[in-house]
């Protein structure tokens, strides 16, 4: 059961982490395509974004804590 459980959480945390790719990834589309005016913004906010997007990533530990904040489970996994 435990291996199941482990298999489920690890699931759960690359549905996680494809979310959060792709809210970056929508960022980085609005604002090279939305407010960069020339090419030289739209490298700049293409790879800065990428770049603090990187840098300011959310730890394991907050992203198994909102996974079960959101997922409606009992049991504590921010500990695990």
């Amino acid at each position: 059961m435990t291996e199941e459980n482990n298999n489920i959480d690890a699931s759960k945390m690359k549905k996680a982490w494809m979310v959060y790719s792709l809210i970056i990834f929508l960022v980085i589309l609005v604002l090279v395509f939305g407010v960069a005016g020339d090419n030289e913004e739209r490298l700049f906010f293409s790879l800065m974004t990428a770049a603090a997007a990187y840098v300011f990533r959310p730890t394991d530990r907050f992203m198994k804590k909102k996974i079960a904040q959101y997922s409606g489970s009992s049991e504590d996994t921010a500990d695990k």
